[in-house]
């Protein structure tokens, strides 16, 4: 007796390759400026300014204690290691890493997916959005201070709000000394950037969706699971640059979970709709 597992059980029905209806890509990007739009709104309009700073340290504070109580809190630990390499392990470079690969890599793999396998695209395309959506709720609900900003001194900085008795975590805010493109709190950036909306951390969540979307497309070959080095990458780099907790991490994980659920979920009312209005063509709208 043998069990066969089928390698894609989790995901959408295989199809034939074929363009969906009505899949354009001056469409797909207009939809996916306007999202990101609303996406950086509300991101930014909650909990975002530094009179949250209380709040958001309350947070951290609550978010340390547990990973002492799991087990994970060795962040500064990490840091402290890594800083101390030669060159300072040429933190720049993650630092410049942490904010482009975000991106760059994420719009790569829409539009691979988009050239190559459209039908699959649209279901990773939905994924994507509703994972998004969904850390806008960890963001609104759950102001958090990441690591960066515990010893820092700036106006978001835990210093700025504690006052005497900081400088207590042992982490260093790596772009604030090192630098990168931008600095967060600075110029430009400060008013397009939530500095609190580290909770989930979609560094990880969408470097994880990146990985899983091209082993599914790509479909065949072992070499496509060297994918998983990216999310592993990025984890390595949200922790050292101290832009992210572990529960971070994990938080964006579930939220990626999230959005695949709400993804399939769709894909059956829209299935179910579109068999109604072809057993009903009288009655559809």
């Amino acid at each position: 007796m043998s069990f066969e597992i089928r390698e894609n059980a989790f995901l959408p029905d295989e199809q034939t390759e074929e363009p969906e209806p009505g899949l354009r890509w001056w469409r797909e990007v207009l939809i996916a400026l306007v999202f990101y739009g609303v996406y950086s709104f509300v991101r930014n309009t909650f909990g975002a300014g530094p009179e949250s700073k209380w709040i958001a340290f309350r947070h951290a504070r609550g978010i340390i204690k547990v990973e002492k109580f799991l087990g994970l809190w060795h962040e500064p630990r990490i840091q402290h290691w890594y800083l101390n390499l030669p060159f300072n392990g040429f933190i720049k470079a993650w630092n410049v890493f942490y904010g482009t690969a975000h991106f760059i890599v994420t719009i790569g793999v829409l539009v691979f997916a988009f050239r190559v396998a459209p039908r699959k695209y649209t279901f990773a395309r939905t994924v994507l959005a509703a994972t998004t959506a969904l850390a806008l709720f960890g963001f609104a609900l759950y102001t958090l201070m990441p690591p960066r900003l515990l010893d820092a001194d700036g106006p978001y900085g835990a210093c700025a709000a504690i006052g005497q008795g900081c400088n207590d975590y042992g982490l260093i805010d790596t772009i604030e000394r090192w630098g990168g493109l931008w600095k967060f709190g600075e110029g430009g950036a400060a008013a397009v950037s939530n500095q609190y909306a580290a909770m989930p951390s979609l560094h990880f969540g969408w470097s994880s969706w990146c990985a899983l979307t091209m082993i599914w497309v790509i479909g065949r070959g072992r070499r496509r699971f060297l994918w998983l080095l990216y999310p592993l990458v990025t984890l390595f780099c949200i922790i050292v640059t101290a832009n992210h907790y572990w529960l971070d991490a994990f938080f964006g994980g579930v939220a990626l979970a999230g959005g695949w659920v709400v993804a399939k979920l769709l894909g059956v009312v829209v299935a179910r709709f579109s068999t109604w209005r072809e057993l009903n063509p009288s009655r559809s709208p």
